[in-house]
């Protein structure tokens, strides 16, 4: 059986959610402050994202806490869900983001010189960020594999980190050649970049509550390894989908032959169709429902 990472109800996550936004929220008060003495709008506009990273992080930490309170009779999953929610503002928080930004670097096109930039404190404070960013990201690069949420945060994080980078680069530019341009061409990079990462994030989100069968998973190849069970005679309403990233739950009708059934009842041949599941797909929360032979479903669906 494979051993499972805790995703968000581990309270490991929590701990690197707060960490990570202890440095997002320090690092964006020093963007803030260096933006308005520097006159940087690109600089600005990574500030801005800084704080979008900051409200990501609080939403994911939130969402965090609330995903690990335990099923009850009303919720029997849980409340996992919370966290695609809170994946769900964050994505659309990006793309708000993203409008600002491009507006803001086409007119600063639109009317160059405006603005005085001053590149020396730009590059400095747009170094910190780089650095910042960049241990928050690895903070967070393992828990973000099994935790949709926490993969929010983490995408906000790494494209805060690149926007950073574009903000060096048009720092070092106005420093050597006075080409203030390079300040609103960089807020337009960084407009750029958010969006596919919004889209990805929300199209996820999208995928999980539609019930959709999750990526990588083929219902087709589940048959066939159940339908492989010794004693296994036909399955069908196979229905498998996940309650957030790596929480996948899985239903089905199997119909087993009476010789299977009489000989050690319905225990064997439960564990061995839930080892299957467990062993080859991941899916540690399987239900089945074990038909005999000849078995009439009474629904209109069967």
């Amino acid at each position: 059986m494979h051993d499972h990472p805790p995703g968000i109800r581990g309270t490991g996550n929590r701990r690197l959610l707060g960490i990570s936004l202890a440095i997002t929220s320090v690092v964006m008060i020093v963007q803030i402050v260096g933006a308005v003495l520097s006159g940087s709008l690109a600089l600005l506009a990574d500030a801005a994202h800084m704080f979008t990273d900051a409200a990501a992080l609080v939403i994911a930490l939130v969402a965090s806490i609330v995903a690990a309170r335990p099923a009850n009779d009303r919720r029997t999953f849980g409340f996992q869900r919370a966290e695609v929610f809170g994946a769900a503002v964050n994505g659309v928080i990006l793309v708000a983001l993203s409008i600002w930004v491009a507006i803001e670097g086409i007119q600063r096109l639109l009317v160059p010189g405006e603005v005085e930039v001053a590149g020396g404190l730009m590059l400095v404070v747009a170094i910190v960020g780089l650095v910042a960013n960049a241990v928050a990201m690895w903070l967070l690069s393992a828990a973000q594999r099994t935790s949709i949420n926490v993969r929010g945060a983490y995408l906000e994080v790494m494209g805060d980190l690149i926007g950073s980078a574009a903000v060096i680069v048009a720092a070092i530019i106005i420093i050597t050649t006075g080409w203030v341009q390079a300040d609103a061409i960089a807020s337009l990079l960084i407009a750029a970049m958010i969006i596919p990462r919004a889209i990805t994030l929300l199209r996820e989100v999208v995928s999980v509550l539609s019930e959709s069968t999750p990526t990588g998973m083929h219902v087709t190849e589940i048959r066939d390894h159940i339908l492989a069970t010794p004693g296994v005679v036909d399955c069908h309403d196979v229905h498998v989908w996940q309650l957030t990233r790596g929480a996948p739950v899985f239903t089905a009708h199997v119909v087993v032959d009476d010789t299977t059934l009489a000989d050690g009842g319905a225990g064997p041949i439960l564990q061995r169709l839930q080892s299957c599941l467990s062993e080859h797909f991941d899916v540690e929360h399987s239900t089945f429902q074990l038909e005999p032979a000849g078995h009439v479903e009474n629904d209109a669906h069967a």
